[in-house]
C-alpha cells in the first residue's frame, strides 16, 4: 500500500494535561537485530536503509448498541501528533499475532483476542542518517477485558487513547493507509459482530 501522507493529518490538539506525561523517543531506529535489518544504501538518497516490522490492529467492543475502536495519539519521530491504530515491534521470538495482542493491550489497556488478519501496509520515511522501510501487520481483535489507559505503555509512546465509533474512526486517523485497514475491517465485521455492522 502507499506511504502515509502527512498532509492528511487530522490529529486533535493534545490537552495540556497530557504534556507532562509526554517523553519523546529517540529518533534512532530500535536495535532489534531480528526485527530491524540494515540493507544497502538507498540509491536515490545515498542514505542506508533499514527494514522495520511492527504488528497491531483494530480492537473492537460493543458499547451502547454500537461498535467502537480504540485508537491512540502519539508523537511521530518528527514530533507531530498523530491519531493511529495501536502497533509496535515484536519482542524476542514473538510472532505477529502475539505482538499485535500485546501491543494493543500495552498502548490502549484493552485485552483482545484476534479474530482474523486484516492485511499489511508498508511505507518509507527518513530519519537522521537513514531511510526506514516499515511493514505493519494488522489484525481484527475483539475486546475481552481491560480499561482504556495509556499508563501500561512501557515505551510511553501513546499520549492519549479513546474509543471512537467504528463508522467515525476513519475521520480521526492521521494516515490514509490505516483508514484503508479500517475499511477492510468494516467490510468483514458483521461476520464477528452480527447485526452491529
Amino acid at each position: 500500500m502507499s506511504s502515509p501522507d502527512p498532509s492528511t493529518s487530522r490529529g486533535a490538539p493534545l490537552p495540556s494535561a497530557l504534556m507532562g506525561r509526554f517523553r519523546r523517543r529517540s529518533a534512532a531506529v530500535p536495535s532489534q537485530p531480528d526485527r530491524v535489518r540494515s540493507v544497502a544504501p538507498a540509491a536515490s538518497s545515498g542514505l542506508p536503509t533499514v527494514e522495520e516490522v511492527s504488528a497491531g490492529g483494530i480492537v473492537i467492543r460493543r458499547h451502547q448498541g454500537r461498535l467502537e475502536v480504540a485508537i491512540i495519539a502519539r508523537y511521530n519521530r518528527g514530533g507531530r501528533l498523530e491519531w493511529c491504530l495501536p502497533k509496535g515491534h515484536p519482542e524476542g521470538r514473538e510472532g505477529h499475532r502475539e505482538a499485535a495482542v500485546r501491543e494493543v493491550e500495552e498502548e490502549t489497556g484493552i485485552a483482545g483476542e484476534i479474530l482474523e488478519p486484516l492485511g499489511s501496509i508498508d511505507y518509507w520515511f527518513t530519519v537522521p542518517r537513514q531511510r526506514v522501510h516499515k511493514t505493519v501487520h494488522h489484525f481484527l481483535l475483539r475486546a475481552i477485558g481491560g480499561e482504556l489507559t495509556i499508563e501500561n505503555d512501557p515505551d510511553q509512546e501513546a499520549v492519549d487513547v479513546e474509543w471512537v465509533c467504528l463508522t467515525q474512526v476513519g475521520r480521526r486517523l492521521s494516515f490514509a493507509n490505516e483508514r484503508r485497514i479500517v475499511d477492510t475491517a468494516r467490510r468483514i465485521v458483521d461476520q464477528h459482530f452480527p447485526g452491529d455492522a
